[in-house]
């Protein structure tokens, strides 16, 4: 009784902060979406931030960050989660796999939508160093980047209780993260707000996944099983 009290409380909890992870992340996403549809001074901001960054561009950091760029593409992401994926149904590991494409699927589905329901240009210039010819906002290099490294934070954090070892992932996930948005504000093909709102919008979807299924196959787990992200 002690010990499915204890289960009881922890899901509790787990599933309280994943609710709260998605308002917060869903608020940012609808504050900033908010401010790019009305011209509120962000945009200005995203303006200036975009010239700037355009102006200070030169060879040697233009090469980096279309590197960085094209690693982190939605094709590339969804690559990477279609071999995990694979890899996960080799193993028979059905409930990580369900998880990973929901999560990366539903994920880059859901930023298409969003781009087609704002119609937001992209940054143009005179000299470009790259030209797109989709919408803006919000973006799916980000998005998608946001969603595949989530997924490997929560990979690590559900395999070790090592805090060490959860905060380095938490930080090199971060790195990985601000490289990418920097490098699609830096080639000018999106707005600091474009970057801003993928994360949002990155975070509000993998915390819905992670937490629904979670609830999802729990009531379908008996007690002295173990299930989510790593099974």
């Amino acid at each position: 009784m002690h010990l499915q009290r204890s289960a009881e409380t922890r899901l509790a909890f787990q599933l309280g902060a994943g609710a709260l992870v998605l308002i917060a992340a869903a608020w940012v996403f609808g504050l900033i979406a908010q401010q790019v549809a009305s011209g509120a001074p962000l945009t200005r901001l995203d303006a200036a931030l975009a010239s700037w960054l355009h102006r200070h561009a030169v060879p040697p950091w233009t090469t980096l960050m279309l590197a960085i760029t094209h690693l982190h593409s939605t094709v590339a992401v969804s690559c990477y989660a279609a071999v995990a994926a694979i890899w996960l149904a080799r193993q028979r590991r059905w409930r990580a796999f369900v998880t990973v494409v929901v999560t990366v699927a539903g994920g880059l589905t859901l930023n298409v939508l969003m781009k087609l329901a704002f119609q937001r240009p992209r940054p143009r210039f005179d000299d470009p160093l790259l030209t797109l010819d989709t919408y803006s906002f919000p973006s799916g290099h980000v998005a998608g980047s946001t969603l595949f490294y989530g997924l490997l934070l929560a990979w690590v954090c559900r395999r070790t209780r090592s805090l060490g070892w959860r905060l380095a992932a938490l930080a090199l996930a971060a790195t990985a993260l601000l490289l990418v948005g920097l490098s699609r504000m830096y080639l000018g093909v999106h707005y600091l707000s474009d970057v801003g709102a993928a994360f949002a919008e990155g975070v509000a979807w993998l915390a819905l996944c992670l937490t629904a299924l979670h609830a999802f196959w729990r009531d379908r787990t008996p007690p002295h099983s173990a299930g989510g992200i790593g099974r």
